[in-house]
Protein backbone atom coordinates (compact mmCIF):
# COMPACT_ATOMS: atom_id res chain seq x y z
CA UNK A 1 0.00 0.00 0.00
CA UNK A 2 1.65 3.34 -1.18
CA UNK A 3 1.12 6.63 1.94
CA UNK A 4 0.33 9.84 -0.36
CA UNK A 5 3.30 11.63 1.21
CA UNK A 6 1.58 15.07 -0.04
CA UNK A 7 -1.13 14.45 1.75
CA UNK A 8 -1.63 15.84 5.45
CA UNK A 9 -0.07 13.66 8.43
CA UNK A 10 -2.87 11.53 9.43
CA UNK A 11 -1.55 11.92 12.97
CA UNK A 12 1.10 14.57 14.73
CA UNK A 13 2.03 15.10 18.19
CA UNK A 14 4.48 17.85 18.95
CA UNK A 15 6.01 17.79 22.66
CA UNK A 16 2.96 16.14 23.72
CA UNK A 17 3.01 15.95 28.13
CA UNK A 18 0.55 14.95 30.04
CA UNK A 19 0.62 15.33 33.81
CA UNK A 20 -1.81 14.26 36.90
CA UNK A 21 -0.82 16.65 39.27
CA UNK A 22 2.69 16.44 39.59
CA UNK A 23 3.27 13.10 38.56
CA UNK A 24 3.92 13.30 34.73
CA UNK A 25 3.32 10.46 32.79
CA UNK A 26 3.90 11.36 29.03
CA UNK A 27 7.15 12.98 28.41
CA UNK A 28 7.51 15.45 25.27
CA UNK A 29 6.24 12.81 23.14
CA UNK A 30 7.13 13.73 19.31
CA UNK A 31 5.47 11.73 16.41
CA UNK A 32 3.98 11.70 13.21
CA UNK A 33 2.02 9.31 11.23
CA UNK A 34 1.28 9.51 7.38
CA UNK A 35 -1.66 9.13 5.63
CA UNK A 36 -2.80 4.82 5.65
CA UNK A 37 -0.37 4.10 8.51
CA UNK A 38 -0.70 1.31 10.54
CA UNK A 39 1.21 2.50 14.01
CA UNK A 40 1.41 0.82 16.81
CA UNK A 41 2.16 1.97 20.38
CA UNK A 42 3.81 -0.76 22.15
CA UNK A 43 5.68 -1.29 25.77
CA UNK A 44 5.19 -3.00 29.44
CA UNK A 45 2.46 -1.96 31.24
CA UNK A 46 2.16 1.37 32.83
CA UNK A 47 4.28 2.58 29.86
CA UNK A 48 1.89 5.29 29.15
CA UNK A 49 0.78 3.82 25.81
CA UNK A 50 -3.02 3.86 26.98
CA UNK A 51 -2.52 6.94 28.18
CA UNK A 52 -0.70 8.55 24.89
CA UNK A 53 -4.27 6.93 23.26
CA UNK A 54 -6.64 8.25 25.04
CA UNK A 55 -5.22 11.83 24.74
CA UNK A 56 -5.36 11.38 20.68
CA UNK A 57 -8.83 10.25 21.38
CA UNK A 58 -9.82 13.40 23.12
CA UNK A 59 -10.71 11.18 26.66
CA UNK A 60 -7.67 12.41 28.45
CA UNK A 61 -6.58 16.71 28.46
CA UNK A 62 -3.49 17.28 27.35
CA UNK A 63 -1.07 18.87 29.81
CA UNK A 64 1.11 20.68 27.19
CA UNK A 65 2.23 20.15 23.16
CA UNK A 66 0.00 19.94 20.47
CA UNK A 67 -2.03 17.21 18.21
CA UNK A 68 -3.32 17.12 14.51
CA UNK A 69 -5.77 14.94 12.97
CA UNK A 70 -5.92 15.17 9.06
CA UNK A 71 -4.00 18.04 9.54
CA UNK A 72 -6.16 19.87 11.93
CA UNK A 73 -5.50 21.12 15.15
CA UNK A 74 -7.41 18.92 18.06
CA UNK A 75 -5.48 19.98 21.04
CA UNK A 76 -8.38 21.10 23.25
CA UNK A 77 -10.90 19.38 20.83
CA UNK A 78 -13.61 17.55 22.16
CA UNK A 79 -13.78 13.35 21.12
CA UNK A 80 -16.86 13.99 19.35
CA UNK A 81 -15.29 16.87 17.18
CA UNK A 82 -11.84 14.67 16.37
CA UNK A 83 -13.69 12.41 13.79
CA UNK A 84 -12.40 9.42 15.01
CA UNK A 85 -13.52 5.98 15.55
CA UNK A 86 -11.90 3.34 18.71
CA UNK A 87 -12.26 -0.14 19.33
CA UNK A 88 -11.48 -1.15 22.96
CA UNK A 89 -10.65 -4.32 24.65
CA UNK A 90 -14.48 -4.28 25.95
CA UNK A 91 -16.55 -5.40 23.04
CA UNK A 92 -19.48 -3.03 24.70
CA UNK A 93 -22.19 -3.92 22.48
CA UNK A 94 -25.65 -3.14 23.19
CA UNK A 95 -27.33 -6.59 24.13
CA UNK A 96 -30.83 -6.63 23.13
CA UNK A 97 -29.81 -4.85 19.70
CA UNK A 98 -28.80 -7.40 16.71
CA UNK A 99 -25.68 -7.17 15.19
CA UNK A 100 -26.52 -5.00 12.16
CA UNK A 101 -28.98 -2.53 14.58
CA UNK A 102 -25.18 -2.34 16.86
CA UNK A 103 -23.10 -1.69 13.88
CA UNK A 104 -25.28 0.95 12.88
CA UNK A 105 -26.37 2.31 15.76
CA UNK A 106 -23.94 5.52 15.65
CA UNK A 107 -25.54 6.45 12.35
CA UNK A 108 -28.80 5.77 13.58
CA UNK A 109 -27.89 8.72 16.15
CA UNK A 110 -26.45 10.92 13.02
CA UNK A 111 -29.90 10.32 11.62
CA UNK A 112 -28.28 9.25 8.17
CA UNK A 113 -31.38 7.94 6.13
CA UNK A 114 -32.11 4.25 6.45
CA UNK A 115 -31.69 3.02 2.98
CA UNK A 116 -27.96 4.56 3.08
CA UNK A 117 -27.06 3.49 6.50
CA UNK A 118 -28.34 -0.05 5.45
CA UNK A 119 -26.17 -0.35 2.20
CA UNK A 120 -23.18 0.57 4.55
CA UNK A 121 -24.00 -1.67 7.23
CA UNK A 122 -24.12 -4.38 4.47
CA UNK A 123 -20.79 -3.22 3.00
CA UNK A 124 -19.01 -3.16 6.40
CA UNK A 125 -20.60 -7.23 7.82
CA UNK A 126 -19.17 -8.15 3.92
CA UNK A 127 -15.52 -6.77 4.45
CA UNK A 128 -15.56 -8.33 7.68
CA UNK A 129 -17.16 -11.82 6.57
CA UNK A 130 -20.40 -11.37 9.65
CA UNK A 131 -23.17 -10.64 6.94
CA UNK A 132 -24.75 -13.54 7.95
CA UNK A 133 -24.60 -12.59 11.04
CA UNK A 134 -26.68 -9.38 11.22
CA UNK A 135 -30.07 -10.60 12.56
CA UNK A 136 -28.34 -12.60 15.49
CA UNK A 137 -27.66 -10.85 19.17
CA UNK A 138 -24.40 -10.29 20.51
CA UNK A 139 -24.75 -13.35 23.01
CA UNK A 140 -25.03 -15.88 20.29
CA UNK A 141 -21.83 -14.93 18.54
CA UNK A 142 -18.34 -16.14 19.60
CA UNK A 143 -15.53 -13.88 20.84
CA UNK A 144 -13.81 -13.40 17.45
CA UNK A 145 -17.71 -12.48 15.96
CA UNK A 146 -18.14 -10.07 18.48
CA UNK A 147 -14.75 -8.24 18.13
CA UNK A 148 -15.78 -8.19 14.53
CA UNK A 149 -19.18 -6.29 15.65
CA UNK A 150 -17.46 -3.74 17.46
CA UNK A 151 -14.99 -3.31 14.56
CA UNK A 152 -17.56 -3.31 12.14
CA UNK A 153 -19.68 0.09 14.20
CA UNK A 154 -16.15 1.98 13.29
CA UNK A 155 -15.67 1.44 10.19
CA UNK A 156 -18.83 2.79 9.35
CA UNK A 157 -17.54 5.87 10.29
CA UNK A 158 -15.25 5.97 7.90
CA UNK A 159 -13.16 8.36 10.23
CA UNK A 160 -10.15 10.14 9.49
CA UNK A 161 -8.42 7.80 12.12
CA UNK A 162 -8.91 4.57 13.99
CA UNK A 163 -7.62 4.08 17.62
CA UNK A 164 -7.73 0.35 18.60
CA UNK A 165 -6.65 -0.14 22.56
CA UNK A 166 -5.43 -3.74 22.88
CA UNK A 167 -8.77 -5.08 21.24
CA UNK A 168 -7.59 -8.95 21.02
CA UNK A 169 -7.02 -9.06 25.04
CA UNK A 170 -10.24 -11.10 25.91
CA UNK A 171 -9.43 -13.59 22.94
CA UNK A 172 -7.88 -16.76 23.23
CA UNK A 173 -4.50 -17.70 21.62
CA UNK A 174 -6.06 -19.20 18.78
CA UNK A 175 -8.42 -16.62 17.91
CA UNK A 176 -5.63 -13.62 18.53
CA UNK A 177 -3.87 -15.17 16.09
CA UNK A 178 -7.00 -15.66 13.66
CA UNK A 179 -8.13 -12.01 14.52
CA UNK A 180 -4.56 -10.72 13.79
CA UNK A 181 -4.54 -11.75 10.44
CA UNK A 182 -8.00 -10.30 10.42
CA UNK A 183 -6.73 -7.15 11.13
CA UNK A 184 -4.18 -6.94 8.89
CA UNK A 185 -6.36 -8.04 5.65
CA UNK A 186 -8.78 -5.34 6.58
CA UNK A 187 -5.71 -2.25 6.90
CA UNK A 188 -4.51 -3.42 3.47
CA UNK A 189 -8.46 -3.49 2.00
CA UNK A 190 -9.20 -0.07 3.50
CA UNK A 191 -6.10 2.12 3.47
CA UNK A 192 -7.21 3.44 7.04
CA UNK A 193 -4.94 5.18 8.91
CA UNK A 194 -4.70 2.73 12.13
CA UNK A 195 -3.03 3.43 15.84
CA UNK A 196 -3.09 0.51 17.63
CA UNK A 197 -2.01 0.07 21.27
CA UNK A 198 -0.43 -3.55 22.51
CA UNK A 199 1.83 -5.26 25.33
CA UNK A 200 2.61 -7.98 22.83
CA UNK A 201 5.71 -7.64 20.60
CA UNK A 202 4.37 -10.07 18.44
CA UNK A 203 1.22 -8.05 17.69
CA UNK A 204 3.51 -5.09 17.17
CA UNK A 205 5.69 -7.21 14.86
CA UNK A 206 3.47 -8.26 12.22
CA UNK A 207 0.33 -5.56 12.16
CA UNK A 208 2.35 -2.83 12.03
CA UNK A 209 4.19 -0.41 9.52
CA UNK A 210 5.72 1.57 12.13
CA UNK A 211 6.32 0.70 16.11
CA UNK A 212 6.45 3.06 19.01
CA UNK A 213 8.41 1.65 21.90
CA UNK A 214 7.57 3.26 24.94
CA UNK A 215 8.92 2.97 28.30
CA UNK A 216 8.14 5.19 31.46
CA UNK A 217 6.11 7.13 29.39
CA UNK A 218 9.26 8.04 27.18
CA UNK A 219 9.21 7.36 23.98
CA UNK A 220 12.64 4.77 23.37
CA UNK A 221 12.14 4.16 19.43
CA UNK A 222 10.23 4.85 16.39
CA UNK A 223 10.56 2.91 13.29
CA UNK A 224 10.07 0.11 11.23
CA UNK A 225 9.66 -3.52 12.40
CA UNK A 226 12.88 -4.58 10.59
CA UNK A 227 14.50 -1.73 12.27
CA UNK A 228 13.31 -1.90 15.82
CA UNK A 229 14.20 -5.78 15.38
CA UNK A 230 17.79 -5.50 13.37
CA UNK A 231 18.87 -2.06 14.82
CA UNK A 232 17.62 -1.65 18.59
CA UNK A 233 18.05 2.04 20.04
CA UNK A 234 19.22 0.40 23.05
CA UNK A 235 18.93 -2.48 25.32
CA UNK A 236 15.44 -2.02 26.87
CA UNK A 237 14.31 -2.09 22.84
CA UNK A 238 16.64 -4.98 22.17
CA UNK A 239 15.43 -7.49 25.37
CA UNK A 240 11.52 -6.26 25.02
CA UNK A 241 11.47 -6.75 20.95
CA UNK A 242 11.64 -10.37 19.92
CA UNK A 243 10.76 -13.44 21.64
CA UNK A 244 12.38 -15.15 22.58
CA UNK A 245 14.10 -11.66 23.42
CA UNK A 246 17.82 -10.55 21.96
CA UNK A 247 20.92 -12.14 24.18
CA UNK A 248 22.82 -9.40 25.99
CA UNK A 249 25.66 -10.13 27.16
CA UNK A 250 29.12 -8.19 29.10
CA UNK A 251 32.54 -8.55 27.30
CA UNK A 252 35.12 -6.17 25.81
CA UNK A 253 36.27 -5.75 21.91
CA UNK A 254 40.27 -5.04 21.41
CA UNK A 255 42.17 -5.62 18.22
CA UNK A 256 39.11 -6.92 16.37
CA UNK A 257 38.41 -9.82 19.02
CA UNK A 258 35.39 -10.02 20.65
CA UNK A 259 35.82 -11.51 24.54
CA UNK A 260 32.87 -13.09 26.14
CA UNK A 261 33.70 -14.57 28.96
CA UNK A 262 36.51 -16.99 28.88
CA UNK A 263 36.04 -17.55 25.41
CA UNK A 264 37.58 -14.91 22.67
CA UNK A 265 35.95 -14.40 18.85
CA UNK A 266 37.35 -12.91 16.03
CA UNK A 267 35.20 -10.11 14.59
CA UNK A 268 36.82 -7.61 12.64
CA UNK A 269 35.57 -4.86 14.40
CA UNK A 270 37.55 -2.44 16.39
CA UNK A 271 36.13 -0.94 19.70
CA UNK A 272 38.74 -0.73 22.08
CA UNK A 273 36.13 -0.71 25.36
CA UNK A 274 33.56 -2.20 27.05
CA UNK A 275 30.81 -3.13 25.43
CA UNK A 276 27.28 -4.87 25.93
CA UNK A 277 27.07 -7.48 23.13
CA UNK A 278 23.60 -8.32 21.44
CA UNK A 279 22.85 -10.91 19.52
CA UNK A 280 19.39 -12.83 18.84
CA UNK A 281 18.94 -16.42 19.20
CA UNK A 282 18.17 -17.15 15.72
CA UNK A 283 22.10 -15.98 15.08
CA UNK A 284 23.26 -18.46 17.15
CA UNK A 285 24.56 -21.48 14.81
CA UNK A 286 25.47 -24.89 15.40
CA UNK A 287 28.08 -25.67 13.95
CA UNK A 288 31.34 -28.39 13.25
CA UNK A 289 34.01 -24.79 13.65
CA UNK A 290 32.08 -23.15 16.10
CA UNK A 291 33.12 -19.47 18.02
CA UNK A 292 31.86 -20.97 20.75
CA UNK A 293 31.95 -24.12 23.07
CA UNK A 294 28.95 -24.36 25.64
CA UNK A 295 27.40 -26.51 27.75
CA UNK A 296 23.41 -26.19 28.27
CA UNK A 297 21.10 -26.21 31.15
CA UNK A 298 18.32 -26.79 29.77
CA UNK A 299 16.74 -27.49 26.23
CA UNK A 300 13.41 -27.37 25.10
CA UNK A 301 11.83 -28.32 22.28
CA UNK A 302 8.96 -27.18 20.50
CA UNK A 303 8.45 -29.13 17.56
CA UNK A 304 9.73 -27.79 14.61
CA UNK A 305 13.10 -26.04 16.81
CA UNK A 306 14.64 -25.95 19.76
CA UNK A 307 15.64 -23.41 22.56
CA UNK A 308 19.21 -24.23 24.15
CA UNK A 309 20.01 -22.25 27.38
CA UNK A 310 23.52 -21.38 28.01
CA UNK A 311 26.03 -19.52 30.61
CA UNK A 312 27.72 -17.67 29.21
CA UNK A 313 30.10 -15.10 30.90
CA UNK A 314 27.81 -12.81 33.10
CA UNK A 315 24.89 -13.84 31.49
CA UNK A 316 22.78 -16.88 30.67
CA UNK A 317 21.93 -16.81 27.02
CA UNK A 318 19.51 -18.91 24.53
CA UNK A 319 19.97 -20.45 21.10
CA UNK A 320 17.47 -21.45 18.44
CA UNK A 321 18.18 -23.81 16.69
CA UNK A 322 16.13 -25.87 13.89
CA UNK A 323 15.37 -29.66 14.93
CA UNK A 324 15.25 -31.54 18.20
CA UNK A 325 17.93 -32.15 20.79
CA UNK A 326 17.86 -34.51 23.18
CA UNK A 327 17.03 -32.61 26.48
CA UNK A 328 18.21 -35.21 28.85
CA UNK A 329 21.87 -34.88 27.35
CA UNK A 330 23.52 -31.64 28.61
CA UNK A 331 26.23 -32.13 26.57
CA UNK A 332 29.06 -29.69 25.11
CA UNK A 333 27.69 -28.18 21.64
CA UNK A 334 29.61 -25.61 19.44
CA UNK A 335 27.91 -22.68 18.29
CA UNK A 336 28.89 -20.00 15.92
CA UNK A 337 28.02 -16.49 15.67
CA UNK A 338 26.58 -14.50 12.66
CA UNK A 339 28.84 -11.33 13.25
CA UNK A 340 26.72 -9.16 11.13
CA UNK A 341 23.96 -9.37 13.26
CA UNK A 342 26.02 -8.17 16.20
CA UNK A 343 24.69 -5.25 18.10
CA UNK A 344 26.87 -3.26 20.76
CA UNK A 345 25.63 -1.18 22.94
CA UNK A 346 27.12 0.98 26.21
CA UNK A 347 27.53 -0.33 29.73
CA UNK A 348 26.81 2.76 30.89
CA UNK A 349 24.12 4.82 29.12
CA UNK A 350 22.53 1.29 27.32
CA UNK A 351 22.24 3.15 24.23
CA UNK A 352 23.36 1.37 20.71
CA UNK A 353 26.27 2.12 19.61
CA UNK A 354 26.47 2.48 15.99
CA UNK A 355 29.46 0.73 14.05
Amino acid sequence: MALDAAAPAALSAKSLTKSYGTLQVLHDIDLEMAKGEFLVLVGPSGCGKSTLLNCIAGLEEITRGTLTIGGRDVTHEPPKDRDIAMVFQSYALYPTMSVGENIGFGMKIRRVPKAQAREKIEEVAKLLQIDHLLDRKPSQLSGGQRQRVAMGRALVRDPKLFLFDEPLSNLDAKLRVEMRAEIKRLHRTTGASIVYVTHDQIEAMTLASRIVVLKDGFVQQIGTPQEIYEQPANTFVADFMGSPPMNLCQGTVEGGVLTLGDQQIAIGIDLPRRVIVGIRPEHLIRTERPDLTVTPTMIENTGSECYVQFPLGNATLTAKLPGRLDELALEPIGLSLERAKLSFFDPETKEAIRI
